[in-house]
């Protein structure tokens, strides 16, 4: 059997994908997604699990992005699933790029409250684009458990899921402005504030809500 050019230069690029070098990794990638075949998707999910340079998975997500959805899609939604972290974040992150509502049922209860904060974050992002209509309402109340969690980057990730979802979120900003925790109500009332005024940036937010909770209110003077 004669082996071709396209098929030596699959094995090469699939080798090169596992290279000690992030720059040959990078460049194997950028070939995968250049030149779509369907022996590259596996091992595109598997490295997206280990690999350890951002910039080589966001060429990997790519790559998969290239890819028929019929067979990307149901092993994403498997990787959702894996019990290793990146596996999960990064096949979320993947989702969120090819946008096809048929992953939406893989957004489990579980993944928006995923103990790992990077996990949570690409499920937060992911949720937010695969949403049906009618579901925002929904989402948003199950975003806002996850109010006052984690590092700042964090909670910004979250803020701005939410104030992707649109007025649906009022609601659920209130209900969380009344609560006991003083870092959910101040992380509510900043991400109703960059609802209302998207440009006065989150850092200013933030230490408004601050003062705001540290003075005993609860931002609904007026409203």
């Amino acid at each position: 059997m004669t082996i071709t050019q396209q098929e030596t230069d699959a094995v090469r690029a699939l080798q090169a994908l596992e290279d000690g070098r992030s720059s040959v990794r990078l460049r194997a990638a950028l070939a995968v997604g250049t030149t779509p075949d369907p022996r590259f998707v596996d091992k595109l999910i598997e490295r997206c699990a280990i690999e350890p340079e951002f910039f080589v998975r966001d060429m990997l997500t790519w790559a998969l992005t290239r890819h028929p959805v019929s067979m990307t899609l149901p092993r994403l939604i498997r990787a959702v699933r894996s019990e290793h972290a990146q596996a999960r974040s990064q096949a979320l992150h993947t989702l969120s790029k090819i946008g096809d509502r048929q992953a939406w049922s893989s957004i489990t209860p579980s993944l928006l409250t995923d103990p790992d904060d990077e996990v949570a974050r690409a499920a937060w992002r992911t949720a937010v684009v695969l949403v049906p209509e009618g579901g925002e309402s929904a989402l948003a109340a199950a975003l806002a458990t996850q109010l006052g969690r984690g590092e700042r980057q964090t909670q910004l990730s979250l803020s701005r899921a939410l104030v992707e979802l649109g007025e649906v979120i009022v609601p659920a900003l209130r209900a969380a402005t009344t609560g006991p925790d003083p870092l959910v109500r101040a992380h509510a009332l900043a991400t109703q504030r960059l609802l209302d005024d998207p440009d006065s940036g989150f850092e200013s937010a933030i230490e408004e809500a601050k003062r705001v909770v540290a003075l005993g209110g609860d931002g609904q003077e007026g409203q």
